[in-house]
């Protein structure tokens, strides 16, 4: 090893030749042809501007001078330290591992060229801390678990920095050093140029290891206690913007500027908008809107978030909320199909991004259903890779419509590199929280908060349900500081469809199956849907021959939809049901046959049409949510069809007093009409419910949950400590586990660890259970994590039934999900 740092490996430098800024790589791919660091550097510094054009200086950031200057002088710093020979020693196949963080010597250009570029202290400080942090934390967790460790758990008072950084002994003898002073030289005179500075700075004086030293301990000083909340939020918002451009810049993806919703939307609709619609349409700020179930509620939240964007600055990108994954397709691909959004030049559809934790295999479900003969097609290794660097992309959010559950945006609200870009795309944006009533009172309390911050960042908010009680609506109102509009349909805007019976036997009992034979029998079209995986199983293996004979040569006679599918098993029910169940056309007949057992999973956004309905008794939204899948629209021949609610056997998975208070409730009002159940009743039911003691500790829950949530995420006291055990609690309490059926274990090790293998092609394979549910499975020795495959291996006892593609896996009862 020469001792001016060249090893004999190096790509492109020849031993005895000293390295030059031209041979210094960003990345060790493109192996034929890897990037440039200086091309990187401008090539994240563009980004940042495409991220300014979008987002702009809406809310806080109006407050913030220099905000954007600030970005793009530390995207041309950020990676400055990847200068060190040992860095790129490591690029090489079989390099040796360099050891240090690149983005710590990175802070010895930011001192270096700070007096020349004339920043404040202030300033200064500010570039550095989005160079050091833009991978990791700098303080490691408050709450002390183990994770990735933080810049400050790793450089210590212990640390030799001259050896870290200046020259450090090799192995085999001599010596490596870093940065030569010709390298360091041209890279001063290199982003001194970019920088536009009308005098370069001498890189003569302290060495960089000295000068990267000093300034971390000068940020170790600066962020170690709290500061105010706006700073330590502006901050954050700033590093979210350099993560975005680097990823975005990484991937080579251009942020979109297209937005498929046109502000003339309203006008593009081929029907007459009602009046709801037009009230939307017509609303500037923040909108609460209430109407039925079929009454085009996600026009009317377009046409809303359409007239927003007259009205704010930058490129405004529009966040579409639902609460479950199969509502999350159903929505995208609504989205995707809708008349009058307009896809960008030399597209055939408007281009919809998708914001789940199995997006990948969603968009790689979709590649394979696009082929013309896609039963027989098997997804190869480029299609996998095409999937998911497409997902990726998403993940960078270069759309400007998506389509997201709130976990992704909560997530946001969790400083650090993984999240704050996530944040900061929350800033001048339109969020739709389309079926808010879903949600518990903790989640919807989150929500809440979480709309607060929204609007400090210069968002606006619209808020659409069919069944919103008034505690939620107060409560969404007292959380925000500008004025929100409530709008509800006018009556009658949609028909009386149904007449409601409450029943006391389960549905299960042998009077409830029968009727529902009947109904089959008579070729009635059924809905059934039941609180747990279990009772729903039991249900469709009782009735499914009778619809299948009801509908001999109909092969989608009887479908079970509910979470304990294989993906591939539940996108292929689910494409099924959404074609065999569309909503009700004219010329339809009023008795289409069919039955449909399901969870809450039919609840949310899918636009499901029957004849008639039975289902368990649960909490009122979700009551109301289910008639509201039969005879969606009015449009049944024979009028006003039979819905039947049954007093469930358990409350389980809800709580007792909401079941309660919903039963006594639908009672009451059965007892008082006619059976009729029309938006009015809907409302009138609510507020019965909601008046009860149950009723108020809901509120005060999901009011405690919003102030809890405020203190312990969104004041932003502590913005660089490492906050990741919070985003896995998050998880934990909105994801699933993917869990793997032992009789799959061989074809899907093929599949993901084959000599062409990739892990999205197994995930067809892959089962989402709660982590509660697989907590039950390990504890039951039915379950153990398999570190090779990167998922947990479900073994039943050997007596107990196998999964079955029609059924679902059938897992021990406990504990049950709301999914």
């Amino acid at each position: 090893m020469a001792a001016h740092g060249v090893t004999s490996g190096s790509r492109g430098v020849p031993v005895g030749v000293k390295r030059t800024l031209a041979t210094v790589r960003a990345k060790s791919r493109p192996v034929h042809d890897p990037e440039r660091l200086t091309t990187h550097l401008l090539t994240v510094y563009r980004a940042v501007e495409q991220i300014e054009d979008r987002v702009g200086c809406p809310g806080l950031l109006a407050e913030a001078t220099g905000f954007w200057d600030e970005v793009r002088a530390a995207a041309l710093l950020h990676d400055t330290g990847k200068v060190a020979e040992g860095f790129q020693d490591q690029l090489l196949p079989g390099g040796m591992v360099w050891g240090q963080r690149h983005e710590v010597l990175s802070l010895a250009y930011v001192d270096l060229l700070a007096p020349a570029a004339g920043w404040s202290p202030r300033q200064r400080r500010t570039v550095a801390t989005l160079v050091a942090t833009h991978h990791r934390a700098l303080f490691a967790s408050q709450q002390g678990r183990p994770g990735k460790e933080a810049l400050t758990q790793l450089y210590t008072s212990q640390t030799f920095w001259a050896r870290a950084f200046t020259r450090r002994p090799l192995p085999g003898g001599g010596e490596q050093v870093q940065v030569t002073p010709r390298l360091n030289r041209e890279l001063v005179a290199w982003l001194s140029g970019a920088l536009a500075l009308d005098h370069p700075p001498d890189p003569a004086g302290p060495t960089l290891a000295e000068r990267a030293q000093h300034l971390f301990k000068e940020l170790i000083e600066a962020w170690r206690g709290p500061v105010t909340p706006d700073t330590g939020l502006l901050t954050v918002l700033a590093q979210g913007a350099l993560t975005l451009a680097d990823h975005a810049g990484s991937a080579h993806q251009d942020l979109q500027s297209h937005m498929p919703l046109t502000p003339d939307y309203l006008k593009r609709l081929p029907h007459t908008p009602h009046p709801h619609q037009e009230a939307a349409a017509e609303t500037d700020g923040h909108l609460v809107l209430i109407a039925p179930t079929g009454s085009g509620k996600t026009e009317a939240g377009l046409a809303w978030a359409a007239r927003q964007l007259t009205l704010m600055p930058g490129r405004p990108r529009l966040v579409w909320t639902l609460p479950y994954r199969a509502s999350l397709n159903a929505a995208r691909t609504r989205l995707e199909e809708a008349e009058a959004l307009e896809p960008a030049p030399g597209q055939e559809q408007p281009d919809i991004g998708l914001l789940h934790g199995t997006v990948a295999h969603t968009l790689l479900t979709e590649a394979l259903n696009d082929c013309p003969d896609h039963a027989q097609q098997e997804a190869t290794v480029a299609m996998a890779r095409q999937a998911r660097a497409r997902a990726a992309a998403m993940r960078l959010f270069t759309q400007r419509l998506r389509v997201a559950t709130p976990h992704q945006l909560l997530r946001g609200a969790i400083a650090g590199p993984a999240y704050s870009s996530v944040l900061l795309e929350q800033a001048n944006s339109l969020f739709v929280l389309d079926e808010l009533h879903a949600y518990d009172p903790e989640t919807f309390g989150r929500l809440c908060a979480a709309m607060a911050l929204w609007e400090r960042l210069g968002s606006r908010v619209a808020v659409l349900s069919a069944t919103l009680a008034p505690p939620m609506t107060n409560l969404i109102d007292d959380s925000l500081h500008h004025p929100v509009t409530l709008h509800r349909a006018p009556p009658g805007t949609s028909p009386e469809r149904h007449r409601m019976v409450t029943d006391e036997q389960p549905l299960t009992a042998p009077d409830s199956v029968a009727r529902l034979r009947t109904w089959l029998r008579e070729g009635y079209s059924v809905l059934a849907v039941a609180n747990t995986v279990a009772t729903a199983q039991q249900l469709f293996q009782e009735l499914a021959e009778d619809a299948r004979a009801a509908r001999p040569d109909d092969p989608d006679a009887a479908l079970l939809l509910h979470s304990r599918f294989k993906n591939a098993d539940r996108a292929d029910i689910e494409h099924r049901l959404l074609k065999r169940h569309r909503e009700r056309e004219p010329d339809m007949p009023a008795r289409r046959g069919g039955l449909v057992v399901a969870t809450q999973t039919v609840e949310v956004s899918l636009q499901l049409d029957f004849d008639r309905g039975a289902v368990e008794g649960a909490p009122i939204e979700s009551v109301a949510q289910r008639a509201g899948r039969v005879n969606r629209r009015g449009r049944h021949p024979e009028g006003v069809v039979e819905f039947r609610v049954h007093r469930p056997a358990r409350h389980l998975p809800y709580e007792r007093d909401a079941i309660e208070a919903a039963w006594d409730a639908l009672e009451t009002h059965a007892g008082t009409s006619t059976g009729g159940l029309s938006e009015q009743d809907i409302d009138r039911l609510l507020a019965l419910v909601y008046a009860t003691e149950w009723g108020e500790k809901w509120a005060e829950r999901a009011r405690d949950a919003r102030d809890a949530f405020t203190d312990s995420f969104l004041t932003f006291h502590d913005p660089f400590h490492d906050r990741t055990e919070f985003a896995q609690r998050l998880t934990k309490d909105f994801d699933s586990v993917d869990v793997l059926h032992a009789d799959d274990v061989e074809d899907y090790r093929d599949l993901v660890l084959g000599k062409d293998g990739d892990p999205l092609l197994g995930a067809g394979f892959l089962i989402p259970l709660r982590y509660g549910h697989v907590a039950a499975l390990r504890a039951a020795g039915l379950a153990d994590f398999d570190r090779r495959l990167g998922v947990h291996v479900f073994t039943p006892p050997h007596d107990d039934p196998l999964y079955d593609e029609t059924v679902g896996l059938l897992p021990p009862e406990e504990p049950e999900t709301i999914l």
